[in-house]
């Protein structure tokens, strides 16, 4: 019976112990979270020095997913395992919203894009000019059906009266990073890129495309439904919005979003 007694005690005690300790690591737990972000693939680099940032500071881990909005949209209209969206524009987040994907009030803008007219040719870009004269065989644009990059591309082509011209010479990327890529591999001699693409250097030619060419592209994120419980996903959400993560976007060449 004393035996028993003692075991029990000591039991109780290990079971004691072991709850003490839970029960101190659950505030880390909590702090050391994890977050699945679907991410506009114009936005790669900002994203990536964003997470950095964010993890350094936070503790939480962010996974990023890259791709064309309308092709994240779509994985995620499809039940893909993301729990915050930064897309390219403020559609498909609003979308996400009235579907039922995404969490009401939770839409803001991150950032605002801007497009350029890049060539690796030092002598080739000069301006408008340079898509009037159409010295060129191949223009790349990102596919303006999934990319509002895209469409930006296009609605300057509109907007400067080239695009019935140049429409057999267009070649489309999947995403923006497809289309700096038949750029930058000589696929195609220049095509509309993100500043964010080229600001980091001076090589090649361009022309920052003036605004009064095409709408500026409002890039707004959204807390998707599977992310509402997370906390790193919450709190990745606040960060994109601080002053570290819009000094990131404007050393990218992006408006802020403010």
């Amino acid at each position: 019976m004393v035996r028993r007694l003692v075991a029990l005690r000591r039991r109780t005690c290990v079971a004691a112990i072991a709850l003490a300790a839970l029960a101190g690591l659950a505030p880390l737990a909590a702090r050391a979270g994890e977050v699945h972000v679907a991410v506009a693939a114009n936005f790669t680099e900002a994203a990536k020095e964003i997470v950095g940032r964010f993890e350094a500071a936070s503790g939480h881990r962010a996974i990023l997913s890259f791709g064309s909005t309308g092709q994240l949209y779509a994985q995620i209209s499809h039940a893909a395992p993301f729990e915050v969206f930064l897309a390219a524009d403020p559609v498909r987040p609003r979308m996400a919203v009235e579907a039922g994907l995404a969490v009401p009030g939770s839409q803001v803008t991150y950032a605002t894009g801007r497009i350029v007219l890049f060539s690796p040719d030092r002598a080739l870009v000069t301006g408008e000019a340079t898509l009037r004269d159409g010295r060129f065989a191949r223009l790349a644009i990102a596919n303006p059906a999934t990319a509002p990059y895209g469409a930006a591309a296009v609605e300057v082509l509109q907007a400067l009266g080239v695009h019935e011209t140049l429409r057999e010479r267009l070649v489309q990327g999947n995403n923006i990073a497809q289309a700096y890529q038949f750029v930058a591999t000589g696929n195609a001699e220049l095509g509309f890129v993100a500043l964010s693409q080229v600001v980091g250097h001076d090589r090649g030619s361009r022309w920052i495309v003036p605004f009064e060419l095409y709408r500026p592209i409002a890039q707004d994120a959204v807390l998707l439904r599977p992310g509402a419980g997370n906390t790193a996903a919450v709190a990745f959400m606040a960060f994109l919005q601080g002053p570290e993560a819009r000094a990131v976007n404007r050393k990218y060449g992006y408006g802020a979003g403010d």
